[in-house]
């Protein structure tokens, strides 16, 4: 097999924060990974280096994580939809397919808004028609956010180990994410979740609609006798939260 290169680009989003691009392969047609909360692009290496052999692979660094430099207070949803629409457009990318893990499949839709006529299709991963239960009212909210207001390293780090599967529980993948999550900024973190939590409740049953023609999902049954919410889900059994880090080669 021969070897791809990888290439390195920075894009101006809207508010003109600079956004890390990686690219890889050259086709038709572009697969753009869009990374988690408190992610970053290298979460989708496996993806990038297996997809770049038959499409031009691209992952990206969202404002404020990993090595983009952000100009922004507010991390909205939308906000990070123009960082991917940005890179989509001054890229030059005409058929795109988006694949969002988790945060990123919200970014995904938010993107789809704004290049629609260039999305081919949208792979939402463990994101939508899961089983977690979000909070809904102000309150609800208000309470799940506190503890990262209060002890941001304590909390991450409880909430990214809750994310893996008693059955599949790799503990070198799991420290290597845990070790990018817990030095995420504290203030893009919270914004961002607060922003997230408030897209699942006021938008993801319109959107979901309004893409339902596009949207394909992969989500994890960490016992593995989950039963699929919707038909457009794909289950993987035994896997939890970080499904392509854990089991790449079956995401795949």
């Amino acid at each position: 097999m021969s070897f791809v290169e990888k290439k390195l680009t920075t894009v101006e989003s809207v508010d003109r924060s600079l956004i890390k691009c990686e690219v890889k392969g050259s086709a038709e047609i572009a697969i753009v990974f869009i990374h988690c909360w408190c992610g970053n692009r290298t979460f989708w290496d496996s993806q990038v280096d297996y997809f770049s052999r038959k499409y031009q692979a691209v992952s990206l660094d969202l404002a404020g994580n990993g090595e983009s430099i952000s100009k922004r207070t507010n991390y909205t949803m939308l906000s990070f939809g123009q960082d991917v629409a940005c890179v989509i457009k001054q890229m030059n990318l005409k058929k795109v397919i988006l694949v969002g893990h988790s945060m990123g499949g919200i970014v995904a839709i938010e993107t789809a808004k704004l290049v629609d006529d260039l999305i081919l299709g949208i792979v939402g991963v463990d994101i939508f028609y899961t089983s977690f239960k979000y909070p809904k009212t102000d309150s609800e909210i208000v309470a799940f956010i506190k503890p990262f207001e209060e002890d941001f390293s304590k909390s991450i780090t409880k909430l990214t180990h809750s994310m893996f599967s008693a059955n599949n529980v790799n503990s070198t993948i799991r420290n290597s994410i845990l070790d990018t999550i817990v030095k995420t900024d504290p203030q893009m973190a919270i914004s961002a979740m607060y922003e997230n939590l408030l897209w699942k409740r006021e938008k993801e049953n319109k959107d979901l609609q309004q893409f339902s023609k596009k949207i394909r999902n992969i989500n994890a049954a960490s016992t593995g006798e989950e039963n699929s919410r919707h038909k457009n889900t794909i289950l993987i059994p035994n896997v939890g939260h970080f499904i392509p880090q854990v089991l790449p080669q079956l995401f795949n």
